[in-house]
């Protein structure tokens, strides 16, 4: 197994030039089973894992958030990045102390929101916005500097879908410190490439939870990441609850006479 800091820096290595996958398990289980397809990194997904615990989008308490990314970190030998939700505080100072938390385990990233689940003010007011990335930054530089900060935008998926404003918040993200910018819900290729390239030099993630895209021409646009979210969580999940609901409602079991992939999935995770 790789140490943190060479996970860390293998992290950093894969943001430097090309593009690279970067998909999102929920448990250990989904982390081993990804790694070992060969993806060179992973990043925690907030749905799937508050799914996998019994809670809704963003209800994980920091503790049980904390104890499920270390079992994540610790079963892989690729570096893992953590969705920090929104670092899990509105101060910039109990944000920071919270990231202070989370690079004590073996993460090689995390990222931090600006939404603030209020649909009347879904986004933080941009000073405070930047402070809370300037407080995360300050942690991870208080820790080492050796875990890469996402600095996330989330106007087009919290109801202000304003081009110009959220390149204005990537801008000062990337200037109060943030490694690496994204904007989830951007999926034109005239928007990815101006934030591509407003950001410029630092590398850009872009998400991809349906078939709008692909990585080559992704690529081709100057991005440097492709997550894919909630995606694969929520599609378990809706093959699990499908075949439940048919149990429940109809008492027939044809969704379980469908192949499995049981041997495929038993064989990958035996130690």
């Amino acid at each position: 197994m790789m140490t943190r800091d060479q996970l860390r820096r293998t992290f950093k290595d894969l943001h430097q030039s090309g593009c690279f996958v970067i998909p999102n398990p929920w448990d250990a289980g989904s982390a081993r089973l990804l790694a070992q397809l060969g993806f060179r990194a992973l990043a925690t997904t907030s749905s799937g894992m508050a799914w996998s615990l019994g809670y809704g989008d963003h209800g994980v308490p920091l503790r049980d958030a904390l104890a499920r990314v270390s079992e994540i970190a610790d079963s892989v030998d690729v570096p893992v990045s953590v969705d920090f939700e929104g670092g899990f505080a509105v101060d910039p100072d109990e944000v920071a102390a919270n990231v202070a938390a989370a690079t004590a385990t073996r993460i090689s990233g995390l990222s931090i929101e600006d939404s603030t689940g209020d649909s009347s003010q879904p986004l933080f007011e941009f000073d405070l916005a930047v402070d809370r990335i300037r407080a995360a930054r300050r942690a991870i530089d208080q820790a080492g500097g050796d875990v890469l900060l996402t600095g996330r935008s989330e106007g087009f998926i919290a109801g202000r879908p304003d081009l110009s404003e959220t390149i204005r918040r990537l801008v000062a993200y990337a200037d109060a410190g943030a490694d690496c910018l994204f904007a989830p819900g951007i999926r034109t290729a005239s928007d990815i490439e101006a934030i591509v390239s407003a950001v410029a030099p630092k590398p850009v993630n872009v998400v991809v939870s349906s078939d709008f895209t692909t990585v080559s021409a992704l690529a081709d646009l100057g991005v440097r990441r492709i997550s894919v979210g909630g995606s694969l969580a929520r599609t378990a999940f809706r093959a699990a609850l499908d075949a439940a609901v048919e149990i429940a409602e109809q008492g027939t079991f044809t969704v379980l006479a469908r192949p499995s992939r049981f041997a495929d999935i038993n064989k990958m995770l035996k130690i």
